[in-house]
């Protein structure tokens, strides 16, 4: 099971996936990535799978990330969650301005968090902003070489939300995370206090939103004209969606071997289990079909010259978020059927299970928020302007 397969494919091989799995333990434990796993991302291929040709990347289609993340998770959630987001974020830091991408790509794709909502200001100076706030969920940021942060910028009229480009060695990280699940990702705060930001290191949200940022000409790929949040919705599901498969796959090999307490019958010919089991794989299925259809849509529209409308952006956030929430029932359903063994510390299937429920809590997968975007779209109504879609 998983997304047809690309060349793509090839920059996660399984003994890579092995290795997240045998460093899962420690990579908790650190509350980060450990320095192997995050010396075998900056040595391959995949860090630069969505970076530009010309700054040493791969420039490859958009829905070729999704396997490969999806496919970390097999081994580790929290790794996948904080590889994938590394991956993506050579895309954002793709669609600035041409002199930027020159300064950040300088030694090749990056290692760039960006925790996007906007809780910072930037006041207008000559040549650029004075950058002053905190941001909360900075994945990676333990390994980071820039960052990346959302604030308010200019005043009165002329204030604009924009994503905006800062050295690593510039900004400070307040160590806050102590979480019961995605404990690798080392999603810390940062804070930063009067930076100076020249202007070409930040683009304005709404062109990253619409796909119309300086960078979504610069390279003449499809790629680049993605409009942002399909693009991290997407990402962003697959480590849950790959935690899914990671729990059915277990369960099933697990039921080979699983003899049920108090009754010594074999769990595996309960007419019950067979039941969980095979639903399971139906919803699987039908989650992926989900993923496929949308990413397929976006692509070609972006293919063909076109503008990704925000009624289809809504729809791809509302898809993500029911992909997750599909995923951790799947989740749920199989670890109720797989007794309290399956809670010990050194079972994958709990930490599977604390990394996608943890994963789940992304504001871009509040299902009530967005169904209600894309229901409000359907029917022609006005949504808010900085909605996120």
């Amino acid at each position: 099971m998983g997304l047809p397969l690309s060349s793509a494919s090839a920059l996660v091989p399984d003994d890579f996936v092995a290795r997240l799995a045998e460093r899962a333990g420690e990579a908790e434990q650190l509350r980060r990535l450990p320095d192997d796993t995050v010396a075998e991302v900056r040595d391959s291929e995949l860090l630069g799978l969505l970076a530009p040709k010309r700054f040493g990347g791969r420039q490859a289609c958009f829905p070729e990330v999704l396997e490969p993340v999806q496919r970390m998770a097999l081994g580790c959630a929290s790794s996948s969650w904080t590889i994938g987001f590394f991956v993506l974020h050579n895309w954002l830091l793709s669609l600035f301005d041409e002199q930027a991408q020159v300064e950040v790509f300088a030694a090749g794709p990056a290692l760039a968090p960006a925790p996007l909502a906007p809780t910072g200001f930037g006041e207008k100076v000559s040549g650029g902003i004075k950058l002053s706030g905190k941001w909360s969920w900075a994945t990676g940021i333990m390994h980071a070489d820039w960052v990346m942060v959302c604030a308010l910028c200019g005043s009165g009229d002329d204030m604009f939300p924009g994503l905006i480009i800062v050295p690593v060695d510039e900004v400070t990280v307040d160590d806050v995370w102590h979480t019961l699940g995605m404990r690798a990702t080392g999603s810390n705060d940062v804070t930063v206090n009067e930076v100076f930001v020249p202007a070409h290191r930040i683009v304005p949200l709404s062109d990253l939103y619409n796909g119309t940022s300086a960078g979504a000409t610069l390279h003449d790929a499809p790629l680049y004209r993605w409009p942002v949040v399909p693009a991290l919705a997407l990402t962003a599901a697959m480590p849950i969606l790959g935690s899914a498969q990671l729990v059915v796959k277990a369960f099933a090999e697990r039921l080979e071997t699983r003899v049920l307490a108090y009754s010594g019958a074999r769990q595996k010919e309960q007419p019950a289990t067979q039941i969980r089991l095979a639903d399971a794989r139906i919803r699987l299925q039908a989650l992926q079909g989900l993923v496929t259809d949308i990413a397929g849509t976006i692509e070609s529209i972006v293919a063909e010259g076109g503008v990704v409308q925000r009624k289809l952006r809504a729809r791809a956030r509302a898809t993500a978020a029911h992909v997750v929430n599909e995923s951790l029932c799947v989740i749920n359903n199989l670890m109720v059927a797989s007794g309290a063994s399956a809670n010990f510390l050194a079972n994958p299937l709990q930490r599977a299970r604390r990394d996608a429920e943890m994963g789940a809590g992304h504001v871009i997968f509040d299902q009530d928020t967005a169904r209600e975007l894309y229901g409000a779209l359907e029917i022609g109504l006005k949504i808010s302007p900085i909605a996120m879609v």
